[in-house]
């Protein structure tokens, strides 16, 4: 059933000054929008793709989770399981373990599953978010054979204080609820946000994973089902501290705390009883970091230290007569990791800059499930050193050159070497021609080594060579800006690893030989003033080519050559965003192409993922009384009520709602 909840008052900032965080030589400003100019032409990102996420988009998806923005505002493809439910990410048709996250510059991958569910992360605690496209990840550290995403946050300097609290209010139960504090003056600085989102997630669907046929007419009709047993649950805080004792010393320290609880519905598909494979996931996650900057005459020195911690416990129930409620799994696992980086940043010359870095990291994993009795621990050490050189010629040229070598539990891995160049085409114009050729390597996760049962020690590491081109364009115009670019990536990766049924009875990870991704990402932004009118548009489109180039004799013909299960070949979106005076409107609009189940490709199963195209809109209105700002703003997702998956037996919601009310003193 669909419910839209009711009303509470609440209301807070929606518009503010909205400024990128990038590097910056002019900024015009039109009554609520910003415009700023970032440097495309930079010597230490030559050759580099990378998105930064507008913080116009971050303010408009504040009530939102990571994946949801990522899905609809970038080129990232996300497996959505469900509402609320676990959700992956795609990027340039890789697996999920192929975009490597980081926090305030630590790792936030699982070293078990060597991935990141991004329906964790509220956008609510982001101040950046930065994409680095393929081998630009390499800048972070290996692995990101897909791409990396940053997630940091920034003191808020000119905040000495700064009240901010926001209610949603949504169907199916939904209720969201943010408060952030902040004060602090030249020297120390802190910020405080604590967050608390459910929902009952009740929303009814036509099941197409079981019918029943009319044995007159042979007519098939899908009965109205309810998503139930699908209830999320999550609140947490994140605390920051700022301290300048000088002008040379910058210290910050951040913890983020975090509780997941969530019932998780079974598949469209399942016709037993309904109190059976009942499933259940609890997350607990404590993330810490450190950071000491010293910038001297010379360069910048960074000394950081962080601390992960998760705990992660999934049961699935079965009612059993005369016994209650039994366990078929009990499965709990545990998960800390240290990291350690040094890093020396400095500069010649104008035109010649370098950088040096270290890290040492260890993780500490295991899991057991008390019914069948697997269980496993692991441990890794890593240590990774860089070295990058950066030259500019004339302003018409960038050269940078980054090595890389790691060490695991003391074994020497492959040297890893990037080569990036921007070529500027026009003396005195942002018009860039860029491209880089790299090495990457991405080791098996633990979980791919030892899990039990199927783990497979005999994995062999992924690696393979990318090569990425493309032109990159920047220009103002009365008082507008526009920014484009254009990109296309070759990637070749031996050793793909994929987790298929085995003749055991369970899932074991292989090695494919090789898989060939290609493809092309192009963006656009605008933004400025039109008469009274304030707008802003930006749109990605993506074309991914993933393809297994295994052996044919064991693999088939059937998959040999086919794209790989759940990528799209074609993907975009776009949102425009429209001011007048004390209103504003905002129109998303994100369109997938159809997705393979099985690595066939057979056009004729009926369990292939059809396209489809969503839109949402958003209307509202915010008021400046004093020194207090309030707004309100009706969301409506999913406008023309789409049926669509994007796991199979796996339902989305249709047409609903969200109120959302916020102040700011």
């Amino acid at each position: 059933m669909r419910r839209v909840a009711g009303t509470l008052a609440m209301t807070g900032f929606l518009v503010s000054h909205l400024f990128s965080q990038g590097m910056q030589d002019s900024v015009y400003h039109i009554e609520e929008v910003a415009i700023t100019r970032e440097l495309i032409f930079v010597k230490e990102q030559a050759g580099m793709k990378q998105t930064r996420v507008d913080s116009a988009v971050l303010e408009s998806k504040v009530g939102l989770s990571l994946s949801d923005l990522l899905s609809e505002n970038t080129s990232v493809f996300i497996k959505n399981h469900g509402r609320g439910a676990l959700a992956t990410a795609s990027f340039r048709g890789t697996s999920p373990s192929h975009t490597q996250v980081n926090w305030n510059g630590i790792h936030i991958n699982s070293p078990m599953a060597g991935m990141v569910d991004f329906s964790l992360i509220p956008v609510y605690i982001i101040d950046e978010l930065v994409l680095n496209h393929g081998s630009a990840s390499l800048a972070d550290r290996s692995g990101g054979i897909g791409g990396s995403i940053n997630i940091n946050n920034r003191a808020g300097w000119n905040d000495t204080h700064r009240v901010e609290y926001m209610q949603g209010l949504g169907s199916y139960s939904t209720f969201d609820e943010f408060l952030q504090v902040g004060f602090g003056k030249n020297k120390m600085h802190s910020k405080t946000r604590i967050y608390h989102n459910y929902s009952a997630n009740d929303y009814a669907f036509v099941n197409r994973g079981i019918a029943s046929i009319d044995p007159v007419s042979g007519a098939i009709t899908n009965p109205i089902d309810t998503n139930d047993h699908a209830s999320y649950l999550r609140y947490g805080l994140l605390q920051e501290v700022y301290y300048r004792p000088g002008t040379r010393h910058l210290l910050s320290m951040k913890y983020w705390g975090q509780f997941a609880d969530r019932t998780i519905p079974r598949p469209t598909s399942y016709e037993g009883p309904d109190n059976s494979n009942l499933n259940r996931q609890e997350d607990l996650d404590h993330r810490l970091v450190a950071d000491w900057k010293f910038y001297g005459g010379f360069g910048k020195l960074l000394l950081r230290s962080g601390y992960a911690e998760k705990k992660l416990d999934y049961n699935q129930m079965n009612q059993v007569p005369g016994l209650g409620l039994i366990p078929a799994i009990w499965s709990e696992s545990r998960q800390q990791s240290l990291y350690n980086t040094l890093s020396y940043s400095g500069t010649f010359e104008e035109d010649l800059s370098w950088e040096a870095g270290i890290d040492l990291n260890y993780h500490r994993v295991g899991s057991a499930d008390s019914v069948s009795g697997a269980a496993y621990e692991g441990r890794r050490n890593e240590v990774s050193a860089m070295f990058a050189v950066h030259k500019s010629f004339r302003d018409r040229m960038n050269l940078n050159l980054l090595l890389r070598q790691e060490w695991t539990d003391g074994i020497r891995l492959p040297f890893i070497p990037y080569l990036g160049m921007d070529f500027r085409l026009i003396e005195g114009v942002d018009l860039l021609l860029k491209g880089n050729i790299a090495r990457n390597y991405h080791l098996p996760t633990l979980n791919d080594l030892y899990w039990q049962p199927g783990g497979n020690p005999e994995l062999l590491p992924e690696e393979g060579f990318t090569v990425e081109g493309g032109i990159a364009f920047q220009q103002e115009f009365s008082g507008n800006l526009m920014k484009t670019e254009l990109s296309l990536y070759r990637s070749q990766i031996d050793n793909w690893i994929i987790w298929l049924p085995s003749y055991r009875g369970y899932w074991e990870p292989r090695n494919i030989r090789s898989v060939l991704s290609k493809g092309l990402e192009y963006n656009l932004q605008v933004q400025g003033r039109l008469s009274e009118f304030t707008y802003r548009l930006s749109a990605t489109y993506g074309f991914t080519s993933a393809v297994n180039h295994g052996d044919q004799l064991i693999w088939s013909d059937e998959s040999y050559g086919k794209q790989l299960v759940y990528i799209p070949l074609h993907s975009g979106n776009m949102l425009a965003r429209l001011g007048w005076g004390n209103l504003f409107f905002s129109y998303q609009f994100n369109a997938f192409s159809e997705r393979f189940t099985t690595s066939s490709n057979d056009v004729s199963r009926r369990d292939r993922l059809y396209p489809y195209y969503m839109n949402d809109i958003s209307a509202g209105s915010f008021v400046h009384l004093k020194r207090v700002d309030l707004s309100v703003e009706l969301k409506v997702y999913n406008l023309l009520d789409e049926p669509y998956h994007t796991i199979l037996y796996r339902p989305m919601p249709g047409r609903n709602y969200q109120l959302v009310f916020k102040i700011q003193i």
